[in-house]
């Protein structure tokens, strides 16, 4: 018989996610999955599950949870003190977990989300082909919903996993003033160059009115030419809208599929997840990249992620 985790304090904000639903968006249905890839895969491959291993996303304070069977288990992303059957369970490194313990997250003492992956993943039904939760469409994880005490979730098989750890080095610091990078355009001749130049010199603070479907920022006015408005056409996974008031707003993973605002840029692939980590009142400052850079540096990320963590004897 497989395993279930069990709910006994859902946190505020917590949904089970996988790497995304793609394919969907033209029909308005967003991909959604984690807000920070990075750490996602993290704590699946630390706890030997395929990268798409449906997980936990826990936001600003994490869920209670028991256990009814022994499984491996990792928490990644930021940091909220863990405790597991009542001693303390460090982040970024697979734990051991028995049937019967329970496994508690507190608040967020940096950044926003973290991840809680088990071995053998989470098994809810699948929904257009993904397990990942859109709370807006009621759609994946449990009903379309974020967590609710008394869930039962379904675990598969248990995966054999050695004990493993992220590099120290490899460690995120989600706190300080981020550089998030981000391509000029596509709309960006529909600003001025005092427009732009503000973008890219900030600071910009995040709003509390940000979530999944877009990151909500104060600072400096952004100046149009001729007018916010556009003819509706697609958003980018970090396309950057500007609308009449001269602030930004960056379109992440829960996003609308069509709009008719200006888009002054848009923020690249490997930043999403450190964009997603910044706590409303935390400010962050915007950095232009050509496209070229935009790739080198992917392919950097990528390497650094496929070398992050370390199996251990």
């Amino acid at each position: 018989m497989s395993g279930h985790l069990i709910v006994q304090d859902p946190g505020p904000l917590t949904t089970v996610q996988d790497l995304g639903r793609p394919g969907h968006l033209r029909v308005g249905i967003p991909g959604s999955g984690p807000m920070d890839r990075w750490a996602f895969v993290v704590a699946n491959r630390l706890v030997g599950n395929p990268d798409g291993a449906a997980a936990l996303e826990c936001t600003l304070i994490g869920p209670r949870l028991e256990f009814t069977d022994d499984r491996v288990v990792a928490v990644t992303g930021a940091p909220m003190d863990a405790s597991l059957a009542g001693g303390a369970a460090p982040a970024w490194r697979s734990l051991a977990v028995r049937a019967g313990d329970v496994l508690r997250l507190g608040p967020a003492r940096a950044g926003v989300r973290a991840y809680l992956a088990v071995s053998g993943g989470i098994e809810t039904p699948p929904a257009l082909g993904s397990r990942s939760t859109y709370v807006r469409g009621a759609l994946g994880g449990v009903d379309g919903r974020s967590l609710k005490k008394g869930d039962r979730l379904p675990l598969g098989p248990p995966t054999p996993a050695r004990p493993a750890r992220l590099r120290a080095d490899a460690v995120p610091d989600y706190g300080g003033e981020p550089r998030i990078r981000a391509v000029l355009g596509p709309q960006d001749d529909r600003f001025t160059a005092r427009g732009i130049e503000a973008f890219f010199t900030g600071p910009y603070e995040m709003l509390p009115q940000s979530d999944r479907m877009g990151a909500r920022f104060r600072g400096p006015a952004i100046e149009h030419v001729r007018g916010h408005d556009i003819v509706s056409d697609g958003i980018p996974l970090g396309g950057v809208q500007v609308v009449g008031d001269g602030q930004p707003i960056v379109l992440l993973v829960d996003r609308q599929s069509t709009g008719g605002y200006t888009k002054i840029a848009t923020v690249c692939s490997f930043d999403i997840g450190r964009l997603a980590q910044v706590k409303p009142g935390q400010r962050v400052r915007f950095a232009r990249v050509s496209v070229g850079e935009a790739h080198a540096i992917l392919r950097t990320e990528r390497a650094r992620l496929a070398a992050a963590v370390a199996r251990e004897d």
